[in-house]
């Protein structure tokens, strides 16, 4: 077995782990400082919104020996505006001038021609309205806000309300990092990036739910048993799937960062950055929102419950009882299928298992 599995099973049979649980208020206090500082990005330096959302004209030229930085100083000088150049496979290029309308895209595109010297005829242009991204704007917010409510609805349904609410408060942090990530690195927010951001919505998600299936089963007629409190049963849940969550979020990763980093980056192709850094980060902020933020969030709000708090007294009186004797709290639990970490275990597909 590979050192990687052996510690999956270790996790899984809870041989090992890690409090991360009990560490809940450092992993607030990281994820509070990269929020704030995707805010702080958000808000100074904002977004650079594409041409989709701002209007503009873009020109596709056909094969011409004038490099990009020539064309982009160019392009400038002949539209007044920033310009965003890019190099096409056939050798062409892709010129993305913002702010231009119908009458002032004509004279550009026919400066163009005769800088980038190529035929007036064979560039091809085409405008986009500002009304246009606006519309898809909204669209986007309304796609949005219907995914959350169906999200909360869907989780209340099927767990409790408590989880829907860690679920959603774990979605907003993936989301505002991803933002603020654009904000920093400067890269183009185009309908693409509006694609990426609504997929990891489902990525994130997703790791989220196994940990709070296997919390579910395992905090089942918790309140009979006086060996584990609710953290314990959480803190446990999210070491069993572990593994299967670095593994699942590494494979989903792989081939984003090859669009990302060797897509966009060694090749080139700046197109492939709208929708990979999105899928990247967004992917990345889930895997690590469904450990460290969205279970301990649900162990906040379960343990303010009174047959928690009741719970959490009977166990440590148990356990200071058995080491005034000398004695460990967990023998009167040896071989019982019911006890709470028993029943963790089954609802990580080992049922019948014994202690």
């Amino acid at each position: 077995m590979s050192k990687l599995g052996d510690l999956g099973a270790k996790l899984y049979r809870g041989e090992v782990g890690y409090d991360f649980v009990g560490k809940r208020f450092l992993w607030y206090g990281v994820s509070i400082l990269i929020t704030i500082t995707a805010i702080v990005a958000l808000a100074v330096q904002g977004l650079n919104m594409g041409i989709e959302f701002k209007g503009g004209a873009v020109f596709t030229t056909p094969k011409t020996a004038v490099s990009v930085a020539q064309a982009t100083e160019d392009a400038e000088k002949a539209s007044g505006h920033d310009a965003i150049v890019q190099e096409l496979g056939t050798g062409g290029l892709r010129i993305q001038i913002s702010g231009l309308d119908t009458e002032s895209a004509a004279d550009v595109k026919k400066q163009l021609a005769g800088d980038l010297k190529v035929a007036q005829q064979d560039i091809n242009a085409d405008l986009v309205g500002p009304s246009w991204g606006e519309q898809i704007a909204n669209k986007a917010w309304t796609g949005l806000g219907i995914f959350m409510i169906l999200v909360v609805i869907y989780l209340a349904i099927a767990f409790e309300w408590r989880m829907a609410v860690a679920a959603l408060i774990a979605l907003i942090h993936d989301l505002t990092i991803t933002v603020g990530v654009y904000a920093l690195v400067g890269f183009e927010v185009t309908p693409g990036t509006v694609i990426g951001l609504l997929t990891i919505l489902g990525y994130s998600l997703y790791d989220t739910v196994v940990v709070f299936d296997g919390l579910k089963e395992g905090s089942k007629d918790i309140t009979k048993q006086t060996r584990y409190t609710f953290s314990e049963v959480a803190n446990r849940s999210i070491n069993g799937t572990l593994v299967r969550s670095i593994n699942t979020t590494v494979v989903a990763l792989l081939p984003v960062a090859a669009l990302l980093f060797i897509g966009g980056g060694f090749l080139g192709a700046g197109m492939l950055n709208d929708i990979s850094l999105s899928l990247f980060v967004g992917l990345a902020a889930g895997a690590y929102s469904s450990i460290f933020i969205a279970t301990p969030l649900v162990v906040d709000l379960k343990e303010r419950e009174p047959g928690m708090k009741a719970l959490r007294k009977r166990v440590l009186a148990k356990r200071a009882a058995a080491a005034a004797k000398g004695e460990s709290a967990d023998e009167d639990y040896e071989g019982d299928p019911g006890s709470a970490p028993q029943v963790v275990a089954q609802a990580q597909g080992r049922a019948g298992r014994r202690r």
